[in-house]
């Protein structure tokens, strides 16, 4: 099986710095998204510890045993940027960022994050979350205290409830499935699926091969304000 991959990071238009990252690691069959905690110091420190911890992750044919490994070495980067935030002055500091990443091999894929990036496949016209946000509105939402539409305007729609670095003991949660030709996976920051629906994103992905679906989406978050890092990866299934 064989991939089609494209990828954009993009700083926005209202920030002054990118503290988002990503690792395009076709070869081994594992992509990764992280997005620095913004309004915290050195979310760009958190966000490339991770993509680097990736990258130098060891290529293995299972894609259990790859997704296994990337959880461990996110936890690993966990402890380090714990370590990195010791109090200082009287006052903790915070370095942190959400992951979210993918494993695609032998008819399956196995993904895995912390945080509010999200994994979506698309097939046959269809669109499907694979995570779930790890976030103060989605804790709302599951709780019936507010309807799904209202989360993306929510005043505390940024608000994340875990993260890499933000606390000793971290939690990445995992998900898999089969796999088919022709599926397509997003992986995404908030700066883009705050900005652009899920039925955008299928009708952009439909339309144009994936390397223009890109641009495109990208476009979109620049014309609507772009308040926030952007950053996504898009894999086709051949």
């Amino acid at each position: 099986m064989g991939f089609k991959c494209a990828e954009r990071t993009h700083v926005g238009l209202r920030r002054k710095l990118n503290e988002d990252a990503l690792a395009n690691l076709a070869d081994k069959g594992l992509w990764v998204v992280a997005d620095g905690m913004g309004g915290h110091e050195a979310g760009e420190v958190a966000s490339g510890k991770v993509v680097a911890a990736m990258a130098d992750l060891p290529a293995q044919a299972d894609p259990r045993a790859r997704a296994d490994a990337a959880v461990l070495a996110v936890q690993q980067v966990n402890a380090e940027l714990i370590d990195m935030a010791k109090v200082v002055g009287g006052k903790r500091r915070t370095i942190g960022t959400t992951v979210v990443g993918l494993a695609i091999g032998d008819g399956e894929y196995q993904c895995f994050w912390a945080g509010d990036s999200r994994a979506y496949r698309i097939r046959k016209g269809s669109i499907v979350q694979i995570t779930r946000d790890h976030s103060l509105v989605q804790d709302l939402v599951d709780a019936r205290m507010i309807e799904p539409d209202e989360a993306e305007s929510h005043p505390n729609a940024n608000v994340v409830t875990r993260a890499v670095g933000a606390s000793p003991e971290l939690k990445v949660d995992q998900a898999s499935g089969e796999t088919q030709n022709g599926d397509i996976f997003l992986l995404a920051s908030d700066g883009l699926t705050r900005k652009v629906s899920q039925v955008e994103i299928l009708a952009a992905l439909y339309e144009q091969p994936i390397e223009s679906t890109a641009d495109r989406l990208l476009d979109m978050v620049l014309d609507r304000g772009a308040p926030d890092n952007v950053t996504m990866i898009i894999i086709q299934l051949d």
